[in-house]
């Protein structure tokens, strides 16, 4: 990988990462557009663990109050503080888990084509978009806070179908979360603390993959690209959160759009 290339892919992973505009589909764009060569697994582990670094520093404070409260919460046996979140993030974890560990070889091999990637783009888009009205009628919308068990395993069931290539983790997960009533940030706050378990078995599980397949790894390359991958991601949480409320979910399902569509006439003849 050329510097350029190292540069321009760790950026786009950061900011697509937590946008919800689909990662995957930006991954193959790029490359395709620019006429470079698969940056191989070494370096998707590296940007990965750049953007695991940026949002468990975003969110810190919540992070420790979590993780604080939960020990606490399995030592007393009771509700401790912020433990019931920390809870809603594991178990709204499972199900992904589960479908990955079911599916992950059939995604791999049937579900990476571009034509798919390109539907999935649209298609959740549209469902975003109609999430986002339904969230606008809602009279009083909650936070991430207020989630019964009932909401996070249906947000962890919609995230399940992030495995699908060009759905967006983060878009799917927000829109499930707006259905169910939370306002845009509670959505995209949820949507975030729960991308932090996903993250870790996801690079734990291509470390594991890299290490037993003996691929080569270019340190420089996977040590700029964890750090700009991390910055990106971290700029984009911070404006994200900031802008949500007031500009809606509309801009990015335009978006995810015009890249499906992009894709689609890039890719008709695969």
């Amino acid at each position: 990988m050329d510097l350029l290339q190292i540069i321009v892919l760790a950026i786009v992973q950061g900011l697509t990462e937590f946008l919800p505009v689909s990662s995957s589909a930006h991954l193959i764009l790029f490359p395709h557009l620019a006429g470079w060569e698969d940056q191989g697994l070494a370096f998707d582990v590296a940007v990965h663990l750049g953007t695991l670094f940026a949002v468990v520093w975003y969110f810190r404070q919540e992070v420790f109050g979590m993780t604080r409260d939960w020990f606490a919460s399995l030592a007393k046996r009771e509700r401790v503080g912020d433990s019931r979140l920390a809870w809603a993030v594991i178990i709204g974890t499972i199900p992904a888990g589960i479908a990955g560990l079911l599916f992950k070889g059939f995604i791999e091999e049937q579900m990476r084509s571009p034509l798919v990637i390109a539907w999935a783009t649209i298609g959740f888009g549209l469902l975003l978009w109609w999430s986002d009205v339904v969230s606008r009628k809602t009279p009083q919308p909650r936070d991430e806070h207020s989630l019964s068990w009932k909401d996070i395993l249906l947000i962890g069931c919609a995230q399940a179908l992030a495995l699908i290539p060009g759905t967006s983790r983060s878009g799917v997960t927000m829109t499930a979360g707006l259905l169910l009533g939370l306002s845009r940030s509670g959505a995209a706050r949820f949507s975030f603390l729960l991308s932090i378990p996903i993250i870790v078995l996801a690079s734990a599980l291509s470390t594991l993959d890299l290490v037993e397949g003996g691929i080569a790894v270019d340190w420089t390359a996977m040590g700029l690209g964890v750090v700009l991958s991390a910055v990106s991601a971290y700029l984009c949480i911070h404006f994200f959160l900031k802008l949500l409320e007031r500009v809606g979910m509309l801009p990015f399902v335009i978006y995810r759009l015009i890249l499906g569509v992009v894709l689609l006439v890039l890719f008709s003849d695969a």
